[in-house]
């Protein structure tokens, strides 16, 4: 048995209901690929949950998910502007250069987000054959520092990069942590914002190996299972992953297992304003708490638990909690805090 690890929301398990559903997918045969009724399900559920013009499509991981997706918006010669500490960037080993073709602009920002203006400044290469050319924004939400874009910041993204020829794609790793924070729907942050395509991210909200690409602009939806193939993302017993997926989309168990991490999250910060020496790196609108302490501490720590720096040279940690968390484990991990900071 493991240790509470507060390193990663993809070190919990599988929810009961997801692996329920799993169960009740594996009762004789269906047909590969997705001709199956499971997947059906999950198809229809999520024009329910992001609309009528929304298409779905199961995958098997994150970095997949968003090959698959940027792949669709994506010339030649094209460049897709993040920020410089957006998971694409920075956790994908160069996935977008080597499977994509393409170059990242990235942009230095302070919270992890990026605004119109961002976009702006990186045009005055547009038209000229020297530079590669800005084709798609890409936005991680929640952002790889905790942080969450609004409603309305994803709309103004979206305008702009509509405004300049370009689209704009969404990250959902966590999509709905930030759901959960903001109080709305997940249609909020999508397609009411603008948004062309985004991935909804299942593995780290309590699913197992199960992620979607999410297509909104109708013209770009027909690329999806010739590029969902060419790029292993296709499973052929996809209705293990479909049922997953319809599953977090059923109630909203989304909603119930994001809320819940967020607010072990919540509990773990407030818990830090009276340790001394410890403070918050970073607001903390999701799942994850970025905490500067002294490596003295952080060390006495890592013996008994696991997580990771973010920033060893400043002292910032990333602790994450998940869906399976619990008071008491984050009331446990606070107490040997506070001890470890005394001594």
């Amino acid at each position: 048995m493991y240790p509470k690890s507060f390193a990663s929301d993809n070190h919990a398990g599988v929810h009961p209901t997801i692996l329920e559903a799993i169960t009740a997918a594996n009762q004789g045969d269906a047909p590969a690929y997705g001709d199956d009724s499971w997947t059906s399900t999950f198809e229809a559920k999520a024009k329910e949950t992001f609309g009528p013009q929304a298409q779905g499509f199961a995958v098997i991981n994150g970095a997949g998910a968003n090959m698959v997706g940027l792949a669709l918006m994506l010339g030649r010669y094209d460049a897709i502007l993040c920020a410089d500490s957006a998971h694409i960037a920075t956790h994908e080993a160069g996935a977008s250069e080597r499977l994509l073709g393409v170059k990242l602009m990235t942009i230095p920002t302070a919270d992890g987000k990026l605004r119109p203006a961002d976009i702006e400044s990186r045009l005055g290469g547009v038209g000229n054959p020297h530079e590669s050319q800005p084709a798609v924004v890409s936005i991680s939400q929640v952002t790889e520092l905790g942080t969450c874009y609004s409603p309305a910041e994803i709309a103004a993204l979206a305008e702009t990069a509509h405004a300049k020829g370009l689209r704009l794609h969404v990250d959902g790793a966590r999509l709905a942590n930030a759901a959960a924070y903001l109080d709305c729907d997940l249609k909020a942050i999508t397609t009411d914002a603008g948004v062309d395509v985004f991935s909804f991210g299942g593995t780290k909200n309590g699913a197992l190996a199960a992620e979607a690409v999410v297509v909104l602009d109708p013209s770009l939806a027909d690329g999806v299972p010739f590029l969902r193939r060419q790029s292993l993302q296709l499973a052929s017993k996809m209705r293990f992953i479909s049922a997953q997926l319809s599953a977090l989309l059923t109630d909203e168990l989304w909603r119930q297992n994001a809320a819940h991490a967020n607010r072990m999250a919540a509990r773990l910060a407030d818990g830090l304003t009276d340790v001394p020496g410890v403070s918050l790196a970073y607001p903390v609108e999701g799942n994850a708490v970025f905490a500067t302490l002294p490596i003295a501490v952080a060390e006495t720590l890592r013996q008994r638990y696991l997580f990771h720096y973010w920033d060893e040279t400043a002292g910032t940690v990333r602790w994450m909690t998940a869906f399976d968390t619990t008071p008491e484990q984050v009331d446990d991990f606070l107490d040997d805090l506070h001890k470890a900071a005394s001594a």
